[in-house]
């Protein structure tokens, strides 16, 4: 079975960013045959690993997932993090701030959404959003947008120093497959509550939305919070990828049982 390497869709940090650099409908070489079983093989061992790490509660982890609308965070969240333990993971998805939002910074909402020791969190649409959004649509000027990547870089190097883990995944789709991926909600009933008319106004945004991302991950892709490019075309290999790279961090903790808080050599059951 060929052996995917992280490394190839790391965004090395300072370099400039083309997100043509990946094709969004990689395969790692593999059948999608190969990759699911790989999937469920990474997602059995990751579920043992979780418990360790909720069981530690040394160490914290955030998992940023970011991408054009159709990309598949929600798909990741439901074909990868629930085969966690649900009481070691919470996930939160970041929409237009509401007015007590808008009274504070704009990290203020996001920090305290940050895991605790021994917990995941899962970003679904993240901080970035907030300088992605006032990009595209103009609210931030070149001066605030750069000043935001720099803050954000800080913001993220504190959480890592206090002993939080960053894994962050860009999901990069065609935009074809998005049109593809739009056509198919609106021919399916079941669907329709994933659309709304301002998909259609984003879409005509695509090429201001590629140019957001690719200065979004050229400035914030850092040795202690690298971006991870995720081709997304093909859902498994998305789904793959993603249990790659949280199955490689969490084993690379070499986390053990913690040792019980008391002797229990000398508990006797009846």
């Amino acid at each position: 079975m060929a052996k995917l390497e992280l490394k190839d869709f790391k965004v090395k940090p300072g370099k400039k960013v083309s997100l043509s650099d990946w094709k969004p409908d990689d395969d790692g070489g593999l059948s999608k045959s190969d990759g699911e079983a790989r999937l469920e093989k990474n997602l059995a061992e990751v579920d043992e690993l979780q418990m360790r790490f909720w069981a530690n509660k040394s160490r914290s982890l955030l998992v940023v997932l970011q991408g054009i609308d159709t990309a598949g965070k929600d798909g990741v969240i439901r074909k990868v993090m629930t085969a966690l333990n649900p009481q070691g993971v919470t996930v939160h998805s970041f929409k237009k701030p509401n007015d007590v939002e808008l009274a504070h910074d704009y990290l203020w909402r996001v920090h305290t959404l940050c895991p605790g020791k021994g917990e995941i969190s899962v970003f679904n649409r993240s901080h970035y959003e907030d300088i992605i959004v006032g990009r595209v649509h103009g609210f931030l000027k070149p001066k605030e947008i750069e000043r935001r990547h720099q803050q954000i870089n800080d913001f993220e190097r504190m959480l890592v120093e206090e002993g939080t883990i960053v894994l962050k995944f860009f999901l990069t789709i065609s935009n074809e497959e998005q049109l593809e991926r739009l056509h198919a909600r609106l021919d399916d009933q079941s669907k329709h509550w994933k659309f709304s008319i301002n998909d259609v106004n984003e879409r005509a945004k695509w090429p201001e939305y590629i140019e957001a991302f690719e200065s979004m991950l050229s400035t914030t892709s850092t040795d202690h919070a690298p971006w991870i490019v995720v081709p997304s075309n093909r859902k498994w290999f998305r789904n793959l990828l993603v249990s790659e790279a949280l199955l490689g961090q969490l084993s690379a903790l070499n986390m053990k049982w913690p040792e019980p808080a008391e002797d229990l050599s000398k508990i006797t059951l009846k």
